[in-house]
Order: C-alpha cells, then structure tokens, then sequence
C-alpha cells in the first residue's frame, strides 16, 4: 500500500491554523500551545508569507535575548519553504523531512494552499501502512485471502 498525503488529510482534515505577520511571538506561542501544534503558518490573507516553528522560537528568540511580547513572527519566521502536494506519498514526504530536517510542510494544490502535515503524521501512517501490510500476509499465509 502506498499512502498519499491525501490519505492523511482524510483523517486528519486539513485544519489551516495561522496567524498574519505582525502577530506577537508570545501571541503565536500561545495559539500554538492551545491548539497542541508544533508550529504555525504565517500569513497574509491566502498567501502564505513562511513558518513559525517551535525551533525558531527557540533559536531566533531565546537564544537571541528578544522579547516574545515585542517580536512580531515575521521577525523569526522561516521563509525558505519547501512545500508538498497532496498525491506525493507518505514515503517521498519523509524523505523530504529527513533530507531538509524539516518536522513540518505545507501542502500546495493548484498553487493554493491546502493544509500542513507533520513528522508525527507521516509516521503515525506509516505504522497504520505496515499493519495493514502484515494483516493482510497473515490472511495470505492463512490461506483466506479473497481479493
């Protein structure tokens, strides 16, 4: 079985959470906490502007000694994206992740924004694939296979 990112969105929807790049970081830290998100698309009506990640906060705020309260996220954010869409598969998706050591990517059809997945998406379908896989050579082996 070879999943798509298509399949993921059927499970999990194809929530859009942003906020516009003037927010505060604190602001976006907040939402993200709230929403249990690990980061959180930056933009400007449908034109997505980049990504604030959990990463970014801790490397371009912290570290940096700015000010969550006073930083907008435009400040902090990741621009250089590399997007996705939804029929590139599960596998390739990883690859991408693991190559640019990205956890999260924005997903684009027709140009237009969709949705986001994360590293914990891709994984937690990989795992239902291989479960998949191993019931159905269980029905094979057991001689019940009908297809």
């Amino acid at each position: 079985m070879i999943s798509k990112i298509t399949d993921i969105f059927k499970e999990k929807g194809k929530n859009i959470i942003s906020v516009p790049p003037d927010t505060t970081v604190l602001d976006a830290i907040k939402l993200m906490s709230e929403k249990d998100i690990g980061s959180i698309l930056v933009m400007t009506g449908d034109q997505l502007e980049g990504i604030m990640t959990e990463r970014d906060y801790t490397r371009s705020v912290i570290l940096k000694g700015l000010s969550s309260k006073d930083t907008p996220v435009k400040d902090v954010m990741s621009t250089k994206l590399t997007y996705i869409s939804p029929e590139t598969t599960v596998t390739e998706s990883m690859a991408i992740m693991a190559k640019k050591r990205y956890r999260h990517l924005p997903v684009f059809e027709d140009k237009k924004l969709v949705g986001i997945v994360s590293i914990g998406n891709l994984a937690e379908r990989l795992i239902k694939d291989q479960q998949i896989t191993i019931n159905e050579l269980n029905e094979y082996i057991a001689g019940h296979w009908d297809k």
